[in-house]
């Protein structure tokens, strides 16, 4: 008994779900008549009838439906055991924001090599651009918007919404925020990013306010946690804290911009690249299901 040629059976199980040559095609980036072609020659060395004719289509047979079944899943497996097969000792380079890693990375991190094993994933905590052709790097995340160079895949994993925080004693011996104004008596914490000195500028390029200085947003948020005063910070980094009870959420600004927020980039690449794909998937999943949680 002849075998059956795989291509054929990966021909056949495209025109079973399509029951359609030409949609099958398409899928196998094939013309229609190689796909016609290796499915009659896999009816031929079958010496079975898999689909009827029609003029509006393909109909399966009992026997094409029935082997279209088992065809199915032994595809899948293979796909599964190859797709497992690359992933395997992958290393992958991903370079995020110190504040980024330290408030969220690496709390989500044990998830990760959990799902994945098998990938090895180092991290880079630094603020400066990547640059993905001499740095080695394969993923970035930074806060950025609109637009990006066109050879980066880019991806937004988060909104910059900005929330300012305290804590929960600071809160209840402190007057309550009603307005902008009302921050100019109170002491503030502001990192790198200089979100007060931004939203302060819109009130009045005259009053100053008493603030405590950091290069790190994590920086911030620790000292408004244990009292030192207000940080406006990303909601995406706090946002666990507020949760716990550690920080107040005792305001929130309007958003600088819809496009603004922490992105995910990538070089563009003809190449396949699994393992990157599985991080940046992961990547997105898990803030997604954070971001419902904010809200």
């Amino acid at each position: 008994m002849r075998p059956a040629n795989l291509n054929a059976l990966k021909m056949f199980d495209a025109a079973a779900r399509h029951l359609n040559f030409r949609l099958a095609a398409q899928e196998l980036n094939l013309t229609q008549g190689a796909v016609a072609q290796q499915v009659r020659g896999l009816e031929a060395t079958l010496q079975v009838s898999l689909f009827v004719r029609r003029a509006r289509g393909l109909e399966l047979t009992d026997s094409g439906r029935e082997y279209q079944r088992q065809i199915g899943r032994a595809l899948a497996i293979i796909d599964s055991a190859t797709a497992k097969l690359q992933l395997q000792n992958s290393q992958i380079i991903l370079s995020v924001p110190p504040s980024f890693a330290s408030k969220w990375l690496v709390p989500n991190l044990a998830k990760f090599t959990t799902q994945y094993p098998q990938i090895d994933l180092q991290t880079i905590a630094s603020e400066q651009l990547s640059d993905f052709k001499t740095d080695a790097v394969d993923i970035a995340i930074r806060i950025a918007k609109a637009p990006f160079s066109s050879d980066l895949d880019v991806k937004l994993l988060a909104p910059l919404n900005l929330c300012a925080v305290c804590s929960a004693e600071f809160a209840a011996n402190n007057a309550v925020i009603t307005c902008v104004d009302d921050f100019f008596k109170l002491p503030l914490i502001q990192d790198g990013h200089l979100h007060w000195d931004t939203l302060l500028e819109t009130v009045s390029d005259t009053k100053t306010a008493k603030v405590l200085q950091f290069n790190q947003t994590a920086l911030a948020i620790d000292a408004a946690a244990n009292g030192q005063g207000i940080a406006l910070s990303p909601l995406f980094l706090v946002a666990p804290e507020i949760a716990s009870g550690k920080l107040i959420d005792l305001w929130r600004p309007p958003s600088e911009s819809a496009e603004k927020g922490y992105y995910v980039l990538s070089k563009k690449s003809a190449t396949q690249n699994p393992a990157r794909d599985k991080v940046i998937q992961w990547l997105l999943s898990e803030a997604s299901s954070h971001c419902v949680q904010e809200q």
